[in-house]
C-alpha cells in the first residue's frame, strides 16, 4: 500500500503534481513502484464475466476482498459497461449500482483507494461524497461538459483516457493519420484545459480498445514510453481485452496468459498502474518486474 506521510503543503500554482504522488483527502500519497488497480464491475454486461459483482454486496465483498488480499492498492468500480456497443444506462441506475459498493468498501477497507469508472459528473460527485477517492473518466470530460469543473471542485485525482465518440460509436472512429502524435496532442490539449480549471492530480490512460483497431492498439503499446514525455502517471488497461483474444484467436475467458505477457511489456515500457481483472497473477508479474528492476 502507498505510504501516507501526512497532510501536504498547499500547492500555490496550477502545475501538475509529480508523477509519483497524488493528493487525496489532504494527504500526499506517494509511490516509487507501479501499482495494481483491481476491476470491480457492477454491471450485468461487462465483457468479462469474472469481474462482475452486480446487484449483490456479497459479491462485491468477495471480489473486493480477493483483489485486496492479492495485492491491489486501488479498486476501480464501474456501473456502466463501456465495451463496444454496450447498452445505455440511466444516471440514477449507475448511481444505484456504485454507491452501496463504495460505502461498503470504504467502511471495511478504509486504507484502500477507490476509483469510480464514470464519465458522468453527477455520478462522480455522488461517488466522492460516498467515500471514493479518484474519478476514472473514459472520455476525459468530453461526454459530460460538467465533469471537469466537478473534478476541480472535488479536488480529487482524475484519470483521463483517450477515446473518440462514445461506447456505441467508438469503433467507427479509428481513422488516424498519425495515431501516436494525435493522442499525444489530445492529451496536451486536455492537460492545458485541466490546468486552467485547477486540476493538478492527473493520470493518463492511452485507451486501449477505445476507437482503435487491433494493429493500432499494438502500435501504441510498442510506443508506450512516448507517453512518459507528459511526466504524469500512465495507466494501462489491457486485461483480457479483444486486442489479446483476437490476436490469439481465443475468448476473453482464456486471455489471462496473454494479459500477463502484455502487462510485463507495459511495465517495462513505463506503465505506473495496471488495471486488471486478475490481481494475483498481475501481482506476481509485478514482483518479477521489481526483481528485474529493483
Amino acid at each position: 500500500m502507498f505510504p501516507l506521510p501526512g497532510k501536504s503543503s498547499e500547492i500555490e500554482d496550477k502545475s501538475f503534481r509529480h508523477k509519483n504522488t497524488l493528493q487525496i483527502d489532504g494527504r500526499l500519497i506517494s509511490w516509487d513502484k507501479p501499482q495494481l488497480m483491481g476491476i470491480v464491475n457492477l454491471t450485468p454486461d461487462s465483457f468479462f464475466e469474472g469481474s462482475r459483482a452486480e446487484k449483490s454486496l456479497e459479491k462485491v465483498a468477495a471480489l473486493a476482498s480477493s483483489h485486496i488480499s492479492n495485492g491491489a492498492s486501488i479498486l476501480d468500480l464501474g456501473g456502466y459497461s463501456s465495451r463496444p456497443g454496450a447498452a445505455e444506462v440511466s444516471v440514477q441506475e449507475e448511481i444505484d449500482r456504485v454507491i452501496p459498493a463504495i460505502k461498503w468498501i470504504a467502511s471495511n477497507y478504509p486504507d484502500i483507494l477507490i476509483s469510480v469508472d464514470t464519465f458522468r459528473a453527477k455520478v462522480a460527485e455522488e461517488a466522492i461524497l460516498s467515500g471514493a477517492h479518484i474519478i476514472n473518466d473514459i472520455s476525459a470530460g468530453d461526454l459530460d461538459r460538467d465533469m471537469i469543473q466537478t473534478v476541480a471542485n472535488l479536488k480529487v485525482p482524475y484519470i483521463a483516457m483517450h477515446m473518440r465518440g462514445n461506447p456505441q460509436t467508438m469503433q467507427k472512429k479509428t481513422n488516424y493519420s498519425d495515431i501516436l502524435g494525435e493522442i499525444l496532442y489530445y492529451f496536451a490539449e486536455k492537460l492545458e484545459q485541466f490546468r486552467k480549471f485547477g486540476i493538478i492530480d492527473v493520470i493518463i490512460d492511452p485507451g486501449f480498445g477505445f476507437a482503435k483497431t487491433l494493429e493500432q492498439n499494438y502500435f501504441i503499446l510498442r510506443n508506450l514510453s512516448q507517453f512518459q514525455s507528459l511526466s504524469l502517471p500512465i495507466l494501462v488497461g489491457i486485461s483480457r481485452k479483444s486486442m489479446i483474444s483476437k490476436a490469439l484467436e481465443i475468448n476473453a475467458g482464456d486471455a489471462l496468459n496473454g494479459t500477463t505477457a502484455l502487462n510485463m511489456f507495459a511495465l517495462c515500457h513505463g506503465a505506473n498502474i495496471l488495471r486488471v481483472h486478475d490481481v494475483k497473477e498481475a501481482n506476481e508479474t509485478l514482483k518479477l518486474y521489481n526483481t528485474l528492476y529493483p
